[in-house]
């Protein structure tokens, strides 16, 4: 987890705005205490990007407190008791102390303002997050023994876990989020609820259960978030594809546990993820997930041959397929889902390169078709092998060196990554004498593979190729 356990976090660790804000809330006669995601992110010396509070001031009397603070307000949360608001770099919200639950069948929280700071941390979802620091004095309250918890990296609920989720079922997928991001253990009890109850996960919106997947993915242990969703039975009803995976293994075991193998892709396309100012920053949503989904079309396409061999034909083409399928019922972005779907589609495209050298059209077509996702792609393809054989694993990298180096020597010699024919539309159509219509789109493709057979052959060329090409098939 990172950091030191101590009884209180180092007062230098507290944004000079939060105990600021703290002395006015006191000046008016308001209780305001630092709750949540911070105070646990301080016990474990990790940087806290966004301030919350917890306060008994309502929403009007903490915008009254806040006037000529903060430098930019904002009242999108207040129906919810919640204040946002910015002092400086830094971003914070001051919500009313509440108490809230769901309706069995609603999607909403119907809030309610309570009255003392024991009972909003005894709401909220795990004893981790159920802590607070009163400020300006620095009080640490911590009544369901967060501190210790965080020590023991467990996960447990201040009340009953029954009672918590069922307040809001999205504290399930919290729970495997967490799993990942703090590398925590859930609690029995926890886990035998979030097993009890994962179809109440139906009633959350997918906006919000595509927020929590996509920060369990991009955490420190995504196998090990992943995981708890398929043990309790929560990924059945959100992401189906991934359970399904767990296939019967034929009695001779001739083909591999393909829901394990794809966990260890996960894990090693993360750890191929480069800096900052790399190709593919840590964490990379799109490809972690690629890696996840890559051999969903496996379940479908499995086929025992007449002497018990094992196949997946085509089984990127509909992998490719159900991860879009997935993905837009989970409401990503239509970007996201290309990028990821079209790395599921090309993860096979390498396999064969090492036993039949690729022509330089060949490398071409690789590259264009990546298109921006060569680099996810490399790292995919590297990360999809998982043989015990080490052997085999250096032969395949060393093929897939062989590649790169090939993409990247023609890439010297020409643009491959913006490749298009050498004459465009307007000048297909002077050419050819021919209005705007299918004629053009056929040259154009025409021209494209001329040019990712041949590399260059300059506009001269490529016109007398064209007139050629026209003559016979026009």
């Amino acid at each position: 987890m990172g950091g030191t356990m101590t009884q209180l976090p180092d007062i230098d660790a507290i944004h000079p705005a939060a105990l600021d804000l703290g002395r006015r809330f006191a000046d008016a006669g308001h209780e305001l205490s630092l709750v949540g995601g911070p105070v646990r992110d301080l016990f474990l010396g990790r940087p806290a990007l966004d301030l919350d509070f917890t306060t008994d001031a309502t929403p009007d009397q903490t915008l009254g407190v806040v006037a000529g603070w903060a430098d930019a307000v904002w009242e999108i949360g207040r129906d919810f008791g919640t204040i946002g608001m910015r002092r400086g770099d830094v971003q914070l919200e001051v919500t009313t102390y509440r108490a809230e639950a769901y309706d069995a069948e609603s999607r909403k929280p119907q809030v309610a303002f309570g009255t003392s700071l024991e009972d909003d941390l005894f709401r909220r979802d795990f004893t981790i997050n159920a802590m607070a620091l009163r400020l300006p004095g620095l009080e640490l309250v911590d009544p369901h023994g967060g501190v210790k918890d965080l020590h023991a990296r467990v996960l447990r609920t201040p009340g009953a876990p029954e009672d918590s989720f069922s307040d809001d079922p999205l504290r399930m997928m919290r729970a495997a989020r967490f799993a990942s991001q703090l590398d925590v253990q859930v609690a029995p009890e926890v886990r035998e609820a979030m097993t009890d109850m994962a179809e109440r996960i139906a009633i959350v919106s997918a906006e919000r259960v595509r927020d929590e997947l996509i920060k369990l993915i991009c955490g420190r242990r995504p196998r090990q978030g992943v995981d708890l969703l398929v043990g309790t039975g929560l990924a059945a009803v959100v992401l189906p594809e991934v359970p399904a995976l767990q296939l019967e293994r034929d009695e001779h075991h001739r083909h591999k546990d393909v829901y394990q193998h794809s966990l260890t892709v996960l894990e090693q396309a993360a750890e191929l993820e480069s800096g900052p100012d790399g190709p593919v920053p840590a964490p990379d949503f799109a490809l972690r997930f690629a890696a996840l989904m890559h051999d969903v079309g496996k379940p479908a396409t499995r086929r025992f041959g007449a002497d018990g061999a094992v196949s997946f034909r085509h089984h990127e083409v509909v992998g490719a397929k159900l991860t879009a399928k997935r993905m837009r019922a989970l409401r990503f972005d239509n970007d996201t889902i290309r990028t990821v779907s079209r790395l599921v589609e090309l993860h096979m495209r390498f396999y064969g390169y090492g036993d039949a050298g690729w022509t330089d059209s060949a490398v071409r077509r690789y590259v264009r078709d990546a298109g921006e996702c060569l680099e996810r792609l490399h790292r995919l393809t590297r990360a999809d092998v998982t043989s015990r054989n080490r052997r085999k694993v250096a032969r395949l990298s060393a093929a897939y060196d062989d590649l790169e180096r090939r993409i990247a020597e023609l890439s010297a010699r020409e643009e491959l990554d913006a490749v298009r024919p050498e004459l465009d539309g307007q000048q297909i159509m002077a050419v050819l004498g021919v209005p705007p219509g299918p004629v053009v789109g056929q040259a154009y493709r025409f021209l494209l593979d001329l040019r990712l057979d041949e590399g260059e052959l300059g506009p001269e060329e490529a016109e007398r190729r064209l007139r050629a090409w026209a003559a016979d098939t026009l």
